[in-house]
């Protein structure tokens, strides 16, 4: 090999290799961008103790669905309810309960706080008919209070991270 075919080899190598750096460089971008939703902000609280939460209302604004194969994150829709009810949890003012809608059926549960954060046991419900959507939506939103990872906070906003990785985002709406 003369030294022209090796430069010319060397070029072609380093070409390649700025093509793979740029595609790994726009993949990981892409990635965490498909996370922005996800990834708590910076000032945000994680678990933050039952007592900052005591008589507020939190109303479900949007649901993450866990991410894809390929990573991308997807949003599952959110109806406002049968008869324009919203999916709603509301913290009692002693932080010993918490209760809400899920916009056919009302539900209720207690609150067992330790030095990790809280966890809502015997959650029980109403059972009233709904479409068979809206109760698919219910029983899933029930399982995701029931198996939550952790709690963020962020001002009016509340973040709750399930263990399989869906993440439902509520807005603070005034206590009446």
């Amino acid at each position: 090999m003369n030294i022209f075919q090796k430069i010319t080899y060397s070029s072609q190598a380093r070409n390649n290799l700025n093509g793979l750096l740029l595609t790994l460089s726009c993949l990981g971008l892409s990635l965490l961008t498909g996370c922005a939703n996800v990834i708590p902000p910076c000032g945000a609280k994680i678990s933050p103790p039952s007592s900052e939460l005591r008589n507020t209302k939190w109303e479900l604004t949007r649901w993450n669905l866990a991410p894809n194969s390929v990573g991308e994150v997807r949003a599952r829709p959110i109806p406002q309810g049968e008869a324009g009810n919203a999916i709603q949890i509301v913290f009692d003012a002693e932080g010993q309960r918490v209760s809400g809608s899920t916009g056919c059926n009302r539900f209720t549960a207690s609150l067992d706080e330790d030095s990790r954060g809280f966890t809502f046991k015997q959650i029980a419900s109403t059972r009233m008919a709904c479409t068979p959507q809206r109760m698919e939506l219910e029983n899933d939103f029930l399982y995701e209070l029931n198996d939550y990872r952790s709690i963020v906070r962020n001002g009016d906003q509340l973040l709750m991270i399930g263990s399989d990785r869906e993440v439902l985002s509520f807005t603070q709406r005034p206590n009446k």
